[in-house]
C-alpha cells in the first residue's frame, strides 16, 4: 500500500510568502518569507496528513537546458516586491533580505524531516516531474503544492495538485471539468495558449477555452501529439483564422510545448540518479531544539508551532520503526 507524499514547489511558496506576508524578524528586518513559509507548512502537513514531505527548490541559474532553446525564457518578469506593508528598503537591500530570507527559510528545513532538493541548472518543475514519475512512488499519493499550471500535466490517479490561494485540489477529474482538457493534453493547449509569466506568447486569438472548443478532442485520455494539431488545423475546411494562425507560426508553437512539456523532463543521468537516492535513501529525523533557537533568535516563536512539531515527531517515529 502507498504512502502519502506531499511534494512542495519551494520557490513558489516561498515568493508568495515574502509577498504577502508583513511579519518582522527580532532585528527589525522582513521575515515574512521565512515565516510564511512555515506557517504553510504547517497548514498543509495538518490538513494532509503526508507520511513524507519533500520540498523542491529551483536550482542556482535555472533551466540551463530551456535557455539553449529560447535565450529569452523567463525573462521580462517583474522584480518582486517585499510586502507593502514595510518600507524605506532599497531595491539591494530587498535583494539581499529576499536571499537571505531563503536560505534562512532552507536552513530551518534542513533541521526538520523534510527532503530538499536544488539541483544546479534545473528547475523544480522537472525534479518534481521526475520524482512524480519514480517507479518506487508508483503506488503513493503525491500531492504538489503550486500555483504553477504546468504541474497540470502530471495529474493522473495517483497525482494531485494543491493551489494554495485559492485552497483548491485539482485532480484529473476535475481538470477535465474545469478545462475540457485532459491532464495528458494540457501542454499541447499551453503551447498554443502561451504562458506570459514565462516570457512565451501564444498564438493570437487562442486562449484555453478556444482551444478546448476548437481542439476539443483534447479531452480524451489519448495523448496527442504536435503533428496531430497541425493535421487538425490543415483538414480544416471552416476557414478559421485560429487554425490559419497555428500553421502560420508552427515553430512558436513547437517550441512552447518543448519548453512546457515535463513527461521528459530535461535532467541528465547524473542529476536524476542524485534525485532518486536523495528521495529514497532518506532518513527523517527533527532537531526540536534547534528549530526552537533558531526561532527565538528570529523572533517568531510566539506563532503556535505545536501542530508542525507534533507531526514532525510522528513522522520520524514512524520512520524509525
Amino acid at each position: 500500500m502507498g504512502q502519502k507524499l506531499l511534494i512542495i514547489d519551494a520557490m513558489n511558496t516561498f515568493i508568495r510568502n515574502y509577498v504577502m506576508n508583513p511579519s518582522i524578524a527580532a532585528d527589525g528586518s522582513p521575515i515574512g518569507g521565512t515565516k510564511g513559509f512555515l506557517m504553510s507548512l504547517q497548514k498543509m502537513t495538518r490538513d494532509m496528513q503526508p507520511d513524507n514531505v519533500v520540498v523542491v527548490w529551483d536550482g542556482g541559474g535555472g533551466s540551463a537546458k530551456r535557455r539553449t532553446i529560447v535565450k529569452e525564457y523567463k525573462e521580462g518578469r517583474k522584480p518582486l516586491k517585499l510586502n507593502r506593508a514595510y518600507k524605506g528598503m532599497s531595491a539591494l537591500e530587498e535583494s539581499q533580505n529576499r536571499y537571505g530570507q531563503m536560505r534562512k527559510t532552507i536552513e530551518y528545513l534542513n533541521e526538520m524531516p523534510v527532503t530538499q532538493l536544488m539541483v544546479e541548472d534545473i528547475e523544480a518543475d522537472d525534479v518534481i516531474a521526475y520524482i512524480c514519475q519514480m517507479p518506487s512512488l508508483k503506488e503513493d499519493v503525491k500531492i504538489i503544492v503550486s500555483m504553477d499550471k504546468d504541474f497540470y500535466q502530471l495529474c493522473d490517479d495517483k497525482t494531485m495538485i494543491y493551489s494554495p490561494v485559492k485552497d483548491e485540489f485539482l485532480n484529473k477529474k476535475r481538470i477535465i471539468e474545469k478545462f475540457s482538457i485532459h491532464p495528458n493534453n494540457f501542454s499541447l493547449a499551453r503551447a498554443i495558449d502561451g504562458d506570459k509569466s514565462d516570457n512565451l506568447d501564444g498564438i493570437k486569438g487562442a486562449g484555453m477555452k478556444t482551444v478546448a472548443n476548437k481542439f476539443s478532442f483534447l479531452v480524451e485520455e489519448k495523448s496527442y501529439t504536435l503533428d496531430d494539431l497541425f493535421t487538425h488545423c490543415r483538414q480544416d475546411e471552416t476557414g478559421l483564422k485560429l487554425y490559419k494562425n497555428i500553421l502560420a507560426e508552427k515553430k512558436k508553437v513547437v517550441l512552447n510545448y518543448k519548453l512546457m512539456q515535463l513527461y521528459s523532463p530535461y535532467i541528465s543521468t547524473q542529476s536524476s540518479q542524485h534525485i532518486k537516492t536523495t528521495v529514497e535513501k532518506f532518513e527523517p529525523s527533527f532537531n526540536h531544539t534547534e528549530v526552537l533557537k533558531m526561532m527565538l533568535v528570529d523572533g517568531i516563536q510566539e506563532f503556535n508551532w505545536n501542530t508542525l512539531f507534533q507531526k514532525f515527531r510522528s513522522i520520524v517515529d514512524v520512520a524509525r520503526h
